[in-house]
């Protein structure tokens, strides 16, 4: 079975190759850093350390059912939020996510200038001994290609919550091949354990 990188490098090398294929015309928006939508902006990460500015991913908060989130093998909306009240106030609900499911976030616009997603975590359980493990994809949708889903990192288990480390959106190549900007999910999908997922942010690279 292909490894991670393997298939992050497959992926990548289909995105690449879209983006050499994409209409001309399009050529000058490849690149934008302007915001690409009114979200608002806060600093959820600062007591970690992390002062940069980030929007919160439409419903990742998990307090309201909102459309465009997809479940998969039991994964389901519980009760039970992330302790920081990173959004501001504290939540009264998350994602849960059993082995072999999967849940995607709705989309949330990204261009260049979107280089990184962080969110808060935690694990219980496992299979036999093997430790919970959580996969994360950055999941694109282009007009050749279709649905492209990239590897972009994995979780390490906790008990409590916690902040996940900072991982790439890979944004750049996915909006050059859609003309500047591009929709993005996420889907996180339990490889062991079962997982909550609460408050899903990415960073528009604000530093004022």
């Amino acid at each position: 079975m292909p490894n991670r990188f393997a298939l992050r490098g497959l992926a990548l090398a289909a995105l690449a190759a879209a983006s050499l294929a994409a209409p001309s015309q399009a050529s000058a928006a490849l690149v934008q850093t302007a915001p690409c939508d009114g979200a608002a902006l806060t600093q959820p990460f600062s007591r970690w350390g992390d002062g940069r500015w980030y929007k919160l991913v439409p419903g990742a908060d998990a307090e309201r059912s909102v459309s465009g989130w997809t479940y998969a093998g039991g994964a389901k909306r519980v009760s039970g939020s992330e302790t920081f009240a990173a959004t501001g106030k504290l939540g009264a609900w998350s994602f849960s996510v059993p082995a072999g499911g999967s849940v995607t976030t709705a989309a949330t616009c990204v261009n260049a200038a979107y280089p990184s997603f962080r969110f808060f975590v935690k694990s219980s359980g496992g299979l036999l001994g093997v430790l919970p493990a959580l996969k994360v994809d950055a999941v694109y949708r282009d007009g050749l290609l279709g649905l492209v889903s990239v590897p972009v990192g994995t979780v390490l288990p906790s008990s409590s919550w916690k902040p996940s480390p900072s991982m790439l959106t890979l944004s750049a190549v996915g909006a050059a091949v859609a003309g500047g900007q591009v929709p993005l999910s996420l889907r996180f999908t339990s490889l062991a354990g079962t997982w909550q997922v609460d408050d899903v942010f990415v960073d528009p690279l604000r530093r004022s």
